[in-house]
């Protein structure tokens, strides 16, 4: 799921309710129980572009009105989306997609030529898209994103309407399945030239080719889907509509659900403990990692061993049980927990603990070094954490205030802003310190390492060290899958010893969903949730 950039109160606002409506039913004596669900998102969509879009509510929104090449079932296995079928070459490099009929909500055919421009605009270094990188896999796709080839150069071309062709840079495991991710879903020329800088700012100025279509978008309030009767699988979508309203208060959201406002609610602290023993509450694994980033602009955090010291000086596992008590755990590196190696294993229990617990002594002998190195005293360090403005990131920010002032003697300051600014403020460096999270967008360890090259997009920290990039490239391109989990093994391990960034927690889902929900599948990388096979049943 950024990748993907999401709010600090992710967890905890996750999803909302359920309204159904009655109507007769001759045969049962019951209402028939209306196609309508309403959830919740924990604040507002920053950006619907396709290639501009950075964060989870965001894409959310695109895979539900959108469909890519493919989509993942419950188990992240790819399944027929647009494509109806695709094969690959022998060597791994080549993909050939056979696209099924289908059209935009507009009436047009969706075609092969349709995702060729797409990639290309992504690429195209004018449009400024940040997700870019994640078609360098494709050939010549780095090349002309940073100026250096041309557009013509870039492996993905339309053979017909119907027979897509892509072509890699090397055997990528993975990107069969990074086809149901939206950077990688088709546009339509024609419509996003016709609305130019409003492509994706408002309801009226997307077009759809999935399962449903957004009919309103009120800014900061509420988004409305509907079924999409253009969608070429329309006939098995049950759901007539889906109502989101932007809220941001996590036990608002459970005071809902208990007075039977509410039908599906993310749960957090106490809350997990009132439904962990009743047939409401699940638990779901989920790729995503909570971390610190530090401004290395700022006096003192230009040093490795105070951005150390303030990283272990953090009780990860006191944290992940006071801020969310719902599977979380405390980070034992950057990579989390369940994140393939491609080699066949645990990339978490192939690199071991690279993050590992220090005893208090430990921690302020770091600092004073660190200190020593940079010339300064710990009561020169007056610090600002910049975080959400949700109730889960308020009682992160007290949390981490009081382990660095009463371990390190460190003052640190909360600027709480709301989420799309925050996003903003990270990529322009506005920032001291922050509070960061970030999903899987596919399953293995490089949607988490690759983050940090020099060059990065995402390297919100400016972290710039050879050996790391040398270490990620190697893994790139090596065909071997037990070389190349090593090479990122070894990454992780230059990444800890920097410490550019510190991780905290790798986060758990939890939930209480009413019953009579049923279909709703929860992934664990990518995209949160898929609704195309959500049905309320069994409500009147």
């Amino acid at each position: 799921m950024q990748k993907k950039w999401f709010g600090i109160g992710m967890a905890a606002v996750m999803m909302g309710s359920v309204l159904v409506g009655c109507g007769d039913d001759a045969a049962t004596g019951k209402g028939a129980d209306e196609q309508v669900l309403n959830l919740y998102i924990g604040d507002d969509l920053p950006n619907m572009d396709v290639s501009k879009a950075t964060d989870t509510y965001s894409f959310l929104m695109m895979a539900n009105t959108m469909e890519g090449l493919v989509r993942l079932d419950e188990t992240g296995t790819a399944q027929p989306g647009l494509a109806e079928s695709w094969e690959i070459s022998p060597d791994s490099k080549t993909y050939t997609f056979k696209l099924r009929d289908a059209k935009w909500a507009n009436g047009d055919a969706v075609t092969a030529t349709d995702f060729v421009y797409s990639w290309k605009r992504t690429l195209n270094p004018d449009t400024g898209s940040q997700y870019s990188f994640m078609l360098y896999w494709v050939k010549g796709a780095t090349e002309y994103n940073q100026g250096k080839g041309s557009e013509a150069e870039v492996g993905v071309k339309a053979l017909d309407d119907k027979t897509l062709q892509v072509t890699l840079n090397n055997p990528t495991p993975f990107f069969l399945n990074q086809m149901s991710f939206p950077i990688f879903f088709a546009q339509n020329q024609k419509f996003v030239e016709e609305k130019g800088d409003k492509y994706g700012t408002s309801f009226d100025t997307i077009l759809s080719n999935g399962p449903f279509k957004m009919t309103a978008w009120e800014h900061d309030t509420s988004v409305t889907l509907e079924k999409n009767a253009d969608y070429w699988d329309a006939t098995n979508v049950a759901l007539d509509s889906v109502n989101y309203q932007v809220i941001k208060d996590s036990t608002a959201a459970v005071n809902m659900y208990e007075a039977g406002q509410i039908d599906r609610v993310g749960l957090v602290r106490d809350h997990v403990d009132r439904y962990k023993d009743t047939p409401e509450y699940s638990l779901k694994p989920e790729l995503t990692n909570g971390y610190i980033i530090f401004n290395p602009a700022i006096k003192g955090l230009d040093n490795a061993k105070i951005r150390t010291a303030m990283t272990w000086a953090i009780d990860r596992d006191m944290y992940a049980d006071i801020v969310y008590h719902n599977g979380t755990v405390g980070a034992t590196g950057f990579v989390p927990n369940g994140t393939s190696d491609s080699a066949g294993g645990d990339f978490r229990k192939a690199a071991g603990d690279t993050l590992s617990k220090k005893t208090d002594a430990e921690v302020k002998a770091m600092m004073e070094e660190g200190l020593k190195e940079a010339g300064i005293q710990a009561a020169d360090l007056k610090l600002k954490l910049l975080v959400d403005d949700s109730d889960v990131a308020k009682k992160s920010s007290e949390l981490l205030q009081e382990q660095w002032r009463s371990k390190l003697g460190i003052t640190v300051d909360v600027e709480s802003v709301p989420f799309k600014l925050r996003l903003d403020k990270e990529k322009n460096m506005q920032y001291q310190i922050g509070l960061s999270l970030w999903g899987a967008d596919y399953n293995d360890p490089m949607t988490f390492l690759d983050l940090f090259l020099a060059d990065g997009e995402f390297n919100k920290v400016k972290y710039n060290n050879p050996k790391y990039d040398e270490l990620i490239n190697k893994a790139k391109a090596e065909a071997d899958t037990k070389k190349r989990a090593q090479y990122l093994v070894e990454a992780e391990k230059q990444l800890m010893k920097d410490m550019p960034i510190g991780p905290v927690f790798f986060r758990g889902k939890a939930f209480a969903t009413k019953e009579y929900v049923k279909g709703l599948v929860t992934l664990p990388y990518g995209i949160d949730y898929d609704l195309k096979n959500v049905k309320i049943e069994g409500k009147n």
